[in-house]
């Protein structure tokens, strides 16, 4: 059994290469004191503009738990806010000026990160990790 998942298990080998990915960019980004991980999830929430928790971790593809665990961290830094909604309960998930200004100061450390990953990658790889993130169904 051991022999088989070593050979050919699709598991083991996406988790090594996001580890491998994952270090790419954590290296990069350390000098601004966040992580990949991190910074990624600042950009979908710039990028959703206004989301809640609930609909970052579907897009995110994340257990509510993780989710929710990740954001808090965003929040207790400062560098996102819940803003309320007039009369309702939803409270929408933004980038507090201090998020932005991380995000447009470690944008150059990320890509370079961004260069590293695709020359580890290569384009095929690249183009092979793009199509099936796109191909995902929805959160």
């Amino acid at each position: 059994m051991a022999a088989e998942v070593m050979q050919g298990c699709i598991l083991t080998r996406a988790r090594r290469l996001s580890r491998v990915i994952t270090g790419i960019y954590d290296q990069a980004l350390r000098p601004y004191d966040v992580n990949g991980a991190q910074f990624s999830l600042l950009v979908l929430i710039a990028g959703m503009d206004g989301a809640s928790r609930a609909e970052i971790g579907r897009f995110n593809h994340q257990e509510r738990s993780t989710s929710t665990r990740n954001l808090q961290l965003l929040l207790t830094n400062g560098w996102a806010v819940e803003a309320g909604a007039a009369g309702g309960r939803r409270r929408p998930i933004v980038l507090s000026e201090q998020g932005k200004a991380l995000l447009r100061a470690a944008t150059p450390a990320w890509r370079e990160a961004q260069a590293a990953a695709q020359r580890l990658l290569g384009q095929q790889g690249r183009d092979a990790l793009f199509n099936m993130a796109h191909n995902l169904p929805p959160g």
